[in-house]
């Protein structure tokens, strides 16, 4: 744990409102020199009296916590970092941090939010499945909350598509809710990303789930909303992608069926009917080329985006760069561990993942079952 961590975790614990924080960290090169000044810097920030009296103690940082950032693949994104999810700042009230355990690059990776019903129908549930498959193989990262019903089905047929998936958590980031999905989180954690704005220990309540939905709405390109009642939040969900901007998209089902009733209401307020995966493919790719651009700034690297068909010769991924032609050279088209492609480079893991996203959204590298190949 750093000392920008500490004193982010100390940002956090202040409660309140989170503008006069974010403006507190924009004010200041780094959250420790944020801490650092003290109460006039505070209070010029616009943090109210409540807020400056929690920050000028100085509580322990719990061991659960501490125990939680010794694990590799957890760290803390706070809103002064360059890492923080670029279209999570478009969002009307984004979290001052994420807790994230696994690819935190992920985060930046076009992504399309699927949810629904907690008790589906049998066919919502292949729904699910059958869309977030298509969505994985087109190269979509799938973003969901880790519920019972159409969450769950989403997320483990993209682990099953070998695709990426990024759950978002109403509870803290080490407690999986409901408790019956504990393996799944561990799964997603291993090949994928969790996340959550809350700590490590920090118990599910009832409130907390609808501010959930606003960042798995702020994380994904578009919303996809399978099977939901007249009362859901899965229509909180998309109400708040709608409010960001973002696309909406919705089943229709049997006007017999009571959970298709939400999706023909979103439907008749203006969200898009589908009926095929490829038609939310086809809406997104072009904004996901936005993102691609977002992320090139980011890695200092040439991206083409999600849904490009064309495939520029391995040297146009960056010819001047050494590294992402021995990376390149390292690649084959028999899949290969992230293990072995540190080996055959030289390179650390962290810098392969960035490279990898890159080729990954260039169309370049396909990766499956947590192994990496050049896309054929």
């Amino acid at each position: 744990m750093t000392p920008d961590d500490r004193a982010l975790l100390r940002l956090l614990d202040c409660g309140g409102a989170s503008a006069p924080r974010r403006r507190l960290l924009e004010r200041h090169p780094s959250p420790e020199a944020a801490l650092a000044a003290g109460k006039p810097g505070w209070r010029e920030a616009g943090l109210d009296e409540a807020q400056v009296r929690a920050l000028a103690g100085a509580p322990d940082v719990p061991a659960g916590t501490r125990d939680w950032f010794a694990h590799a693949g957890h760290r803390l994104i706070g809103w002064h970092d360059p890492d923080y999810p670029a279209l999570l700042r478009r969002i009307a009230s984004p979290p001052l941090a994420l807790f994230v355990a696994g690819d935190a690059n992920l985060l930046w990776h076009p992504a399309v939010a699927v949810v629904g019903s907690r008790a589906p129908t049998a066919g919502g549930r292949d729904h699910a499945r059958d869309f977030a498959h298509a969505l994985a193989r087109a190269g979509f990262a799938v973003c969901s909350g880790l519920a019972a019903g159409i969450d769950t089905a989403a997320h483990e047929a993209t682990l099953a598509a070998g695709g990426a998936t990024v759950a978002v958590l109403g509870s803290g980031i080490d407690v999986p809710y409901p408790r019956a999905n504990a393996g799944l989180h561990r799964r997603i954690a291993e090949r994928g990303a969790v996340v959550s704005e809350h700590p490590p220990g920090a118990q599910a309540r009832r409130e907390q789930f609808p501010a959930r939905n606003r960042i798995i709405a702020g994380l994904s390109l578009g919303t996809l909303v399978v099977e939901a009642a007249g009362r859901s939040g899965a229509l909180i969900t998309a109400r708040l992608a709608a409010e960001a901007g973002r696309e909406v998209f919705a089943l229709p089902g049997s006007i017999h069926n009571p959970l298709a009733r939400g999706c023909h209401r979103l439907i008749r307020d203006g969200a898009a009917l589908v009926e095929t995966a490829g038609e939310v493919v086809d809406a997104l790719a072009p904004v996901a080329h936005g993102l691609a651009d977002a992320l090139r700034s980011r890695l200092q690297a040439p991206i083409s985006g999600v849904g490009s068909a064309a495939a520029a010769p391995a040297g146009a991924l960056a010819p001047d760069d050494p590294d992402y032609q021995r990376l390149w050279s390292a690649l084959g088209h028999d899949p290969s561990p992230m293990d072995r492609l540190v080996e055959r480079t030289g390179l650390t893991a962290a810098e392969l993942s960035s490279m990898l996203l890159v080729m990954e959204l260039d169309g370049r590298v396909v990766l499956e079952h947590g192994r990496y190949s050049r896309k054929s």
